[in-house]
């Protein structure tokens, strides 16, 4: 059999492979999280997210919404040398986000295995 022979047998493989793949996975709500931040703020995100005393307090000064918290589990970034902490029955982490307005913004949140829980919300003020 010569090259382009199996070239060509190769390529009809790879082609009716890829369209089973696609029929598979179309229909499901997959996700490929393979990194620790990626995976925990999917975590964070796919529970019952509730606020605390204090990040309700926070949210009602004009500064910080819940889009600019939605907006932080999404895109954030969290800092794993404070976060995973043991904290009242839960883990603690520390995440990194920005406002619509540009301001950091840092995240306290209590990963309960039932919930997610909101404790305090930090406005990050650059020095100049």
């Amino acid at each position: 059999m010569k090259f382009y022979q199996r070239f060509a047998y190769y390529l009809v493989g790879l082609v009716m492979g890829c369209f089973v793949v696609a029929i598979v996975l179309s229909g499901k709500d997959t996700r490929c999280n393979y990194f620790p931040n990626a995976r925990v703020l999917n975590d964070l995100r796919t529970k019952p997210f509730l606020y605390d005393i204090e990040a309700s307090r926070r949210l009602s000064e004009d500064w910080v919404d819940t889009i600019d918290i939605k907006n932080t589990l999404t895109n954030g970034d969290v800092d794993f040398d404070k976060s995973n902490i043991k904290e009242e029955g839960g883990k603690k982490y520390i995440i990194y986000g920005q406002t619509k307005q540009g301001k950091e913004i840092t995240l306290e949140v209590i990963n309960y295995p039932e919930k997610a829980v909101l404790k305090n919300i930090i406005k990050n003020d650059k020095p100049n």
